[in-house]
């Protein structure tokens, strides 16, 4: 059913690809990813960042809505998707986070992002992505641990832009 479900999603793309004259992809490496017979019509143009907003910030600090306050000392690794879903990686994040909270045991980890699925199938039994794998590593968790993992939902931009600056490492 997955791989029938994959060719119909693709089906769309593959009917404009033939009738396009050309198109565009933000890197190298997403143009590689179409089909090579229409590889020689995509033109890789990145779309850029504002690099004026969009930098480090040493003075930095946040309060979040539990008013725990974050500044560049703390150390903290951030975790950001639309959506928390399997297409997106965060199953996989969220199985690192035992063996990472025990080997950096100051670390507190935010998680920003929504419940709906975005590419991806629907989670089973009306849960959402979020809960079952946060359920899967509750286990090998201690209480401090699981403090230490805050999530943060869709944010305004401005405050998505400053934990990003605050985060020492983005996942």
């Amino acid at each position: 059913a997955d791989s029938c479900r994959l060719m119909l999603k693709n089906i769309n793309n593959n009917f404009h690809l033939k009738i396009a004259d050309v198109g565009i992809s933000p890197t190298r490496w997403q143009a590689s990813t179409f089909p090579k017979d229409f590889q020689n019509k995509i033109t890789v143009i990145h779309d850029g960042i504002n690099t004026k907003l969009l930098k480090p910030n040493p003075s930095i600090d946040i309060v979040l809505d539990s008013g725990l306050k974050l500044t560049k000392q703390n150390e903290v690794v951030t975790f950001i998707n639309r959506n928390l879903e399997p297409y997106r990686g965060y199953h996989i994040f969220m199985r690192s986070l035992p063996h990472l909270l025990k080997k950096r045991p100051n670390a507190l980890i935010l998680i920003i992002g929504g419940d709906k699925s975005g590419y991806g199938k629907n989670p089973p039994d009306g849960k959402t992505w979020k809960q079952i794998f946060a359920s899967e590593i509750n286990s090998q968790l201690n209480q401090n641990d699981i403090k230490r993992i805050k999530f943060l939902g869709n944010l305004p931009y401005e405050k998505y832009v400053a934990i990003l600056q605050l985060s020492r490492v983005h996942v």
